[in-house]
């Protein structure tokens, strides 16, 4: 039987804070550099080396999650001709909020003529009374490559979980020289799990990934995507150079098995080695 814990009021709760600024520049050798890092609070990154001339950064949150009242923002640059990929050490999980006050995260990316930027982070998995405002948005030029596969986790099945009360309020906007070219909202509260059931919504899903894909001739993997889907999937091109696919899977662990091959795609076979441990 779930019970409501209820805390004095003159009770303070700890609460985690994260700041992190990085930016990459080509430099004469077509090598891309770190060219500017600020960690501070619980958000670090480390730089594993990659077999291309491309920066790979994996956040590290150090809190160890994201719970009520924790904030989190993350601002990153890529210069003309930069190629830089964002992932996490591991899934990022959403705890139960003891006082009902959101945790917060908000990214904000800009990629600059010819650039590119992947971001792929690992799964976010969502507890039971688990409250997150999630923010992300992003300004391309005309002429830069994006890459976004966000996977987002109801609840661990093999664990029992079911959430029954929370909040998920998410937001995407992706940008090209200033002008909208993807809006896109998600807002989940209450009983998520019965939420899911709906034929209209899940159909019982208990995890799902959103697709972003950028690219001058982005239309020319739309076919190859499509062939890599299952029937709970669907890919469409919103213009030309902007492909969009939503996927549902049973589980965390059948999404991973779908979203890989995907990014091999996508990627050009450059996926993160933490998506493959």
């Amino acid at each position: 039987m779930n019970q409501r814990v209820l805390l004095p009021q003159s009770t303070s709760l700890q609460r985690a804070r994260g700041q992190l600024d990085l930016s990459v520049k080509c430099d004469a050798n077509a090598q891309t550099r770190l060219v500017d890092l600020r960690e501070e609070g619980s958000l670090r990154v480390i730089f594993p080396r990659t077999p291309n001339q491309s920066v790979e950064a994996v956040i590290l949150n150090t809190a160890g999650g994201i719970a009520g009242g924790d904030h989190f923002n993350i601002t990153a640059q890529a210069f003309e001709n930069a190629e830089l990929s964002f992932t996490t050490q591991a899934a990022e999980r959403i705890y139960k909020a003891m006082d009902h006050t959101p945790g917060r995260l908000h990214t904000k990316i800009s990629v600059a003529a010819n650039a590119r930027c992947n971001w792929l982070p690992q799964e976010t998995i969502l507890f039971d009374g688990a409250q997150l405002h999630r923010r992300l948005d992003v300004d391309l030029s005309e002429t830069a490559t994006f890459l976004m596969v966000e996977p987002l986790v109801f609840g661990r099945e093999a664990s029992g979980e079911t959430i029954h009360n929370g909040l998920f309020h998410d937001r995407v906007r992706i940008t090209r020289d200033g002008l909208p070219i993807y809006l896109d909202g998600v807002h989940l509260s209450g009983d998520m799990a019965a939420t899911l059931q709906s034929e209209a919504i899940a159909n019982g899903a208990r995890a799902m990934a959103n697709v972003v894909f950028h690219q001058k001739d982005a239309a020319r993997s739309l076919s190859g995507l499509r062939d890599l889907l299952p029937v709970t999937a669907g890919a469409s091109l919103l213009n030309d150079t902007t492909l969009v696919a939503r996927i549902l899977a049973p589980d965390s662990y059948e999404l991973r098995k779908i979203l890989l091959p995907i990014m091999t795609l996508l990627t050009d076979n450059a996926v993160p080695k933490n998506w493959r441990l």
